[in-house]
């Protein structure tokens, strides 16, 4: 992997080796052969996997910017939406640097809502049934809320890490297996495998859920893939361009094709793709284009783009909210209606806040706002989700790389994104009113 670095770059690494900037203290370097051979001619999944010294440049951000442990009643399991997400793997089979679970990979301490402060751990099957069944219960017992959280019936989990494809079938199989037996009727699996690894989709993986689906037909499962990037799936020519076949259409490789068909063949398998859009490998409005347009022609939904989070170091990766806005919505020109479906989010510990628009010249009934505004609207919220669907307005702040830089510039807050909100005149009041209605 040296071959991705200049000497310049390698001895720039090793002066920060054991100093508070050193770079693989903050994030391992780890690697697949499959991921190193197609970056041999991609600069941008060089970029997705080399070390930089800019990601310790500037050290700001956050050990647990969405406020997970705030949301941990047992080790492993985050229990912040109407699903739950649980940590089955601290790693995955190569380390993105842009890592959104760094906190996990790198096993740092993080605060806990009693006061200590210890790594994040593993969720373990016996207690993550038990949690599942007596919540679910006194959901029954209480007509369809939790009494104390408001919450409805957990019915869905998410499977993440690290990467869970990394465990071994047997491990997934077990995993599936208990959730189905506590009462989950929805399980997903977020992997990067198929970027990292597609050989992982082999016989005896697809063996065993096959086996799952014959003793479980009932439940769902969805494979919530992770491409960043249309050079993780699509060939190559000599310069560069990626390869056609006669009738103009992309050329995928051949193992990661197969892998997105045999899942895809299942009918009670359903695959889409999330990524954030991250400087300097796809911020780029084509690159999107191509990567919505291919997996959708592949029968992989586009699910979610994120804005870069507040996590510590993220400052080398994250390209300002109003910019991936528009890199989005140009990306999207020249789309179908189902190609186009991936909206722009934010995970925040208020929830996930949709990036609806970003208006360059203001309506005069918004006082305050003359060079322009935000739109934030609360798509999925805490608990009982008092809070969703509810938007927020902010003066643009065109450098602004994560939400808490509007702090100052709110005009109105009525999903309550800082906790407060702002008085409004009559006329922007009922503005806001048809925004929201349309």
């Amino acid at each position: 992997m040296r071959r991705f670095y200049s000497q310049g770059e390698l001895a720039a690494l090793s002066s920060l080796k054991s100093s508070a900037r050193d770079i693989e203290a903050r994030m391992p370097v780890k690697l697949t052969r499959h991921y190193f051979e197609m970056a041999r001619d991609s600069e941008a999944l060089q970029a997705l996997v080399k070390a930089s010294p800019k990601e310790t440049m500037d050290l700001a951000g956050e050990p647990d910017p969405g406020r997970q442990m705030d949301y941990s009643p047992v080790e492993g399991l985050i229990h912040k939406y109407e699903l739950g997400l649980i940590y089955v793997a601290s790693t995955c089979s190569a380390h993105c640097r842009f890592c959104y679970r760094e906190e996990l990979i790198a096993r740092k301490t993080v605060g806990r809502p009693d006061g200590s402060a210890a790594p994040k751990g593993l969720a373990s099957i016996p207690e993550l049934v038990a949690y599942i069944r007596e919540h679910n219960r006194q959901v029954a017992d209480n007509g369809g809320s939790h009494p104390a959280t408001g919450r409805v019936a957990l019915r869905e989990i998410l499977m993440s890490g690290g990467d869970p494809l990394v465990l071994n079938n047997r491990k997934v199989g077990a995993w599936l297996a208990a959730l189905a037996e506590a009462g989950i009727d929805s399980i997903r699996i977020g992997t990067k495998e198929l970027a990292f690894f597609p050989e992982r989709v082999d016989g005896s993986f697809l063996a065993m859920l096959d086996s799952f689906h014959e003793s479980y037909p009932h439940v769902q499962l969805r494979m919530v893939l992770h491409f960043n990037h249309p050079d993780e799936f699509l060939l190559k020519d000599a310069g560069g361009h990626w390869r056609e076949n006669a009738a103009g259409t992309p050329l995928w490789r051949e193992n990661t094709r197969r892998a997105v068909e045999a899942l895809r063949h299942r009918h009670w398998v359903t695959l889409s793709n999330q990524t954030p859009i991250i400087r300097g490998i796809n911020d780029d409005a084509d690159t999107l284009r191509t990567l919505q347009r291919e997996l959708k022609r592949a029968g992989v939904e586009n699910h979610y783009f994120f804005c870069g989070r507040d996590i510590i170091g993220h400052k080398a990766f994250n390209v300002p909210i109003e910019e991936a806005w528009r890199i989005l919505n140009e990306s999207q020109k020249g789309l179908s209606g189902i190609e186009a479906q991936a909206r722009l989010v934010l995970s925040h510990f208020k929830g996930k806040i949709e990036v609806v628009a970003v208006v360059d010249d203001a309506p005069a009934a918004i006082a305050g706002a003359e060079d322009g505004f935000v739109v934030f609207k609360l798509i999925r919220s805490p608990a009982d989700a008092a809070s969703r669907s509810k938007i927020s307005i902010a003066r643009r702040r065109l450098r602004a790389v994560w939400i808490d830089a509007y702090a100052d510039r709110m005009i109105y807050d009525g999903a309550e994104i800082f906790s407060r909100n702002v008085r409004v005149s009559g006329n922007t009041e009922r503005l806001l009113d048809s925004v929201v209605n349309a």
